[in-house]
């Protein structure tokens, strides 16, 4: 079991144009203000094949806990994949939001016993 959890960063080129290294930057600053060890920024293209099959191989072979993501906007109409959330946590960096891929049950209600 590692000590830090692993985060890969994810970005659209053509979505971040100019601010490339800028959203690189809040990656990083996010994921280790988080406490991720930063494994690697995947960067792909409008044309790369596959994208989030692609991303979920990385994610598979790094054994990645959580993706970073500078917004929404760089996957495939500006929501998180569920078939990346069901491998990694989603993590946003604007706006700042977890998109978990566990979820807790629910408290039970008055009566039942706890668990």
């Amino acid at each position: 079991m590692r000590d830090i959890p692993t985060a890969i960063g994810y970005l659209r080129r053509d979505v971040s144009g100019f601010r490339q290294d800028w959203d690189e930057t809040r990656i990083r600053s996010r994921a280790k203000r988080l406490g991720y060890d930063l494994a690697k920024i995947v960067v792909f293209g409008p044309n790369t094949d596959a994208p989030l099959e692609r991303l979920i191989n990385v994610v598979r072979n790094v054994d990645a806990d959580a993706v970073i993501v500078p917004t929404a906007t760089h996957f495939d109409g500006a929501e998180i994949p569920a078939p990346l959330v069901n491998v990694a946590e989603v993590i946003t960096v604007d706006p700042e939001q977890t998109y978990a891929r566990w979820l807790l049950p629910p408290w039970p209600t008055t009566g039942q016993p706890h668990m």
